[in-house]
């Protein structure tokens, strides 16, 4: 680090050193040039070209260093809290316990979700990656609205929480009547064409209603 930082500096000593030994071979061509009967102006021309060349290279070289040099953020998972295994064959990862009123069997609950493929291929999500509004969902939490999956991973959460679960197709989209199901003909259509497979669920309870 401390190389790259001496080397950005505008003295360029590189350069500097450089350069002085060009100029000399220039001048030692130039007066062998001027013997043999050409002019000294092409042998200005070079040299202004080297010149040119080594201080494009050193500014090229300082920049690369200082990219080098600065720190590289980290990108982690976030911590998991507790991990749990249903019978139902869901699992689910505790991410942020919240503390609000906990969810149970039967209440109205708002939430934002992003569904991905088990292998990290994102399927559709409430909240847009790129301007961040988000459009919750609204569901009750009983066998007929929602898939029995997602309520199972719902119930026992607090508003303010998150979890993130993989829901088996056994207790995830049997019907194509239960919700979750994004109402665009795109997005719909992507994830009932993964409706056979095991699929990942980020969820965060917004409030119970």
């Amino acid at each position: 680090m401390e190389t790259c930082a001496f080397q950005i500096r505008p003295h360029f000593p590189l350069l500097s050193a450089s350069t002085r030994k060009t100029n000399k071979l220039i001048k030692v061509s130039a007066q062998r040039n001027s013997e043999n009967g050409y002019s000294s102006i092409a042998a200005d021309k070079v040299l202004r070209r080297v010149i040119l060349q080594l201080v494009g290279f050193n500014v090229i070289f300082g920049n690369a260093c200082a990219v080098l040099a600065a720190p590289l953020q980290e990108m982690k998972e976030p911590d998991v809290l507790r991990t749990l295994k249903l019978a139902s064959g869901v699992r689910i990862q505790d991410i942020v316990e919240g503390q609000g009123t906990e969810a149970r069997e039967g209440d109205t609950v708002e939430f934002n979700y992003v569904c991905r493929r088990s292998n990290g291929y994102f399927v559709h999500s409430t909240v847009d990656q790129f301007s961040g509004e988000s459009s919750p969902v609204i569901l009750r939490l009983d066998d007929e609205q929602i898939i029995r999956g997602l309520k199972e991973v719902l119930i026992g959460m607090k508003s303010g929480g998150k979890r993130r679960a993989l829901i088996p197709p056994s207790v995830g989209y049997v019907t194509e009547t239960l919700q979750p199901i994004p109402e665009e003909f795109g997005p719909r259509r992507s994830l009932l064409s993964h409706s056979k497979e095991p699929l990942v669920f980020e969820v965060q309870l917004l409030k119970v209603v």
